[in-house]
């Protein structure tokens, strides 16, 4: 390259300081213009090297660019220049800020390409950056997931590939159609479970037992033993066909299914057994104390509801917005109570005995329920009202939309990587595609050239036709999709 005519001779009499030098530098059609006292604040980034490459000849110049005009002493990029305009701020302020619009993903490798250390960027855009890392990651677990889910694997037992068929059948309602009916299933023995647990306090339809004392209606009683039979059963395979049981025993949403069914077990062991080990009267108390529980199973509807999912990583998110309305709370209502106690102590009929007992004035006063139980009577303490509850609702509505912002946010970003994981198995799907057909052409031809014509020369044409999708899934690929790209 160092002989090639078509470029000068590089000036290596290393008379011009670096400080004085001066490059064009052309990303993408963009040209700028550097000077070295600039670029050799980094002296490790590639610009930089741009300044004390000069006299290192051709090799060394077109190991840092794409290309080189002597004569104009201008470097071509084949670069992003959105991106690139955005990190020469770091010769010039010291920080990066990432234009809006730009991915971030690419942005952090144009940042790699140009040797600028992440550090330089700011504390705003490096969350930016770490939230799409996020995202890329999660479209990848969802992807690798589909892929483990439709692969199988010839060396595991016949036991490992039952208990993954069981898993996917009962964890993933998306996976087939009968795994979409026995969702269905479970979210209605949730449903009528829940109907039968209120159906039953009511009077008429309740029973009553040798003793006199109320009991629910024996047709009631079956259909929550179904129901509790069926939660039983559900929770059991899902425990045994579980890849990990330690995790599947200690996530929240399993604990609240053991919730919803040990009270039935515990109540049936005190009913045959409590009665020999203490009075009847401590055992039906115990077994009404347990019933309560079975409110719990409400909770198993989340399982089955991306929404209410949804809604309690909202407000997962939201903790911080909902410390500060408590806060606000708990002062306006020690404030208040406090006034309105001494306000109301000029009347002989005062319903205000204590600040304590005026909290509860308070909560219901400035949460706008106001039962009328405890109301003021003296003008002062009516004014006092009329403030906490202003207070109660300016209080309550500043938080909402924080809330209402971290909800929409987290469902549109839902949305967002379904699409993007279903996205990424299509274009794999279509390299796959791609590269098999190309491979069945070739196939084709040298069979053509062989003069193979007749029955198997059909066959290998309906199995290089038939058989694109599976194995796309099922077989490593070597090829870089959009995500892997990205990354």
């Amino acid at each position: 390259m160092a002989g090639d005519s078509r470029f000068p001779d590089v000036d290596t009499d290393g008379s011009e300081k670096n400080e004085e030098a001066e490059i064009v530098v052309n990303v993408g059609g963009v040209r700028q213009v550097f000077y070295g006292d600039n670029l050799n604040q980094y002296p490790e980034t590639r610009l930089a090297e741009l300044i004390n490459c000069l006299s290192g000849g051709y090799d060394s110049i077109f190991s840092l660019c794409d290309d080189y005009d002597p004569g104009k002493r201008e470097f071509y990029f084949d670069r992003d220049p959105d991106a690139f305009k955005c990190i020469i701020d770091v010769y010039y302020f010291g920080e990066i800020h990432m234009k809006k619009g730009i991915c971030p993903i690419c942005f952090k490798n144009e940042m790699e390409f140009w040797k600028v250390d992440l550090k330089f960027l700011d504390d705003c855009c490096k969350t930016h950056l770490s939230e799409k890392k996020e995202e890329l990651e999660e479209i990848a677990r969802r992807v690798q997931l589909i892929l483990d889910d439709l692969g199988v694997d010839a060396s595991e037992s016949h036991w490992k590939r039952c208990q993954k068929y069981i898993w996917k059948f009962l964890e993933k309602p998306e996976s087939s159609y009968p795994a979409r009916v026995i969702a269905v299933l479970s979210f209605l023995f949730i449903l009528i479970s829940s109907i039968v647990m209120c159906v039953g306090t009511i009077p008429d339809l309740q029973v009553v037992d040798a003793e006199g004392n109320r009991m629910e209606h024996p047709t009631l009683d079956s259909i929550e033993t179904a129901c509790i039979g069926w939660f039983t059963m559900e929770y059991v395979l899902r425990l045994i066909s579980s890849p990990n049981k330690l995790h599947f025993a200690l996530s929240f949403m399993n604990i609240v299914d053991v919730l919803a069914i040990l009270p039935f077990y515990v109540s049936l062991t005190l009913t045959h057994l409590g009665a020999k080990l203490m009075e009847l009267s401590n055992v039906q108390q115990a077994v009404q104390a347990l019933r309560i529980m079975r409110i719990a199973r409400i909770f198993k509807l989340a399982r089955h509801s991306s929404g209410l999912q949804t809604l309690t990583y909202a407000l997962k998110r939201s903790f911080k917005e909902l410390g500060l309305l408590l806060m606000y709370l708990a002062v306006g209502i020690f404030v208040f109570s406090a006034l309105g106690y001494t306000m109301e102590q000029s009347h002989p009929e005062t319903l205000f005995k204590s600040i304590p007992q005026s909290f509860w004035w308070a909560i219901i006063t400035m949460t706008t329920v106001g039962y009328g139980d405890i109301y003021p009577k003296t003008t002062l303490g009516k004014l006092n009202a009329a403030i906490s509850f202003l207070c109660g609702v300016i209080a309550i509505a500043l938080p909402i939309h924080p809330i209402i912002n971290n909800f929409v946010r987290y469902y549109n970003k839902q949305r967002v990587l379904e699409t993007a994981a279903k996205h990424e198995l299509e274009l794999m799907e279509l390299n796959s595609a791609e590269g098999k057909a190309a491979s069945s052409k070739s196939e084709l031809e040298d069979l053509a050239r062989e003069g193979k014509e007749g029955p198997f020369y059909s066959s290998r044409l309906k199995v290089s036709h038939s058989d694109t999708f599976i194995h796309l899934l099922s077989e490593e690929k070597h090829y870089r999709t959009r995500l892997q790209s990205c990354k």
